[in-house]
Formats: structure tokens, C-alpha cells, sequence
């Protein structure tokens, strides 16, 4: 499904990008049935990789600070 994105945002490159985030995070989302129609709910764990790439992405961004 791709969304329809607003003529202001089509070229916002901020905007792209917490798009992109956003969907790629939206298969995860698991709403509570109690607040189903309020959309209060939680993310699934992507698991242990997902720790582990943004761990080395630190650690990288920490060296190249150095």
C-alpha cells in the first residue's frame, strides 16, 4: 500500500524519511483489543538483530567521532 502524500511533503526530505521509519515499523504495531478504537496498543520486538544493528551503528558513529 502506498499512501498518498500531501503536494507540500512530496519533496520534504524530513518528512520522507519519518515516512519511510513509519512504515516500515507499522507490521509491528499490535493493537490492544480492549483499545482497538483508540489505538493505544504496543510494537513488537524485530528481535535481537535489530538491538544488535543499532548497538554497532553506535559504536561506529562513536569512532568515527574519535
Amino acid at each position: 500500500m502506498k499512501p498518498a502524500i500531501p503536494e507540500q511533503f512530496a519533496n520534504d526530505p524530513l518528512f520522507l524519511a519519518v515516512m519511510k521509519d513509519a512504515l516500515e515499523i507499522q507490521d509491528r504495531f499490535a493493537a490492544e483489543p480492549v483499545y482497538a478504537k483508540t489505538g493505544k496498543g504496543f510494537l513488537r520486538s524485530a528481535g535481537v538483530e535489530e538491538i544488535q544493528k543499532a548497538k554497532d551503528l553506535a559504536k561506529k558513529s562513536q569512532s568515527a567521532k574519535r
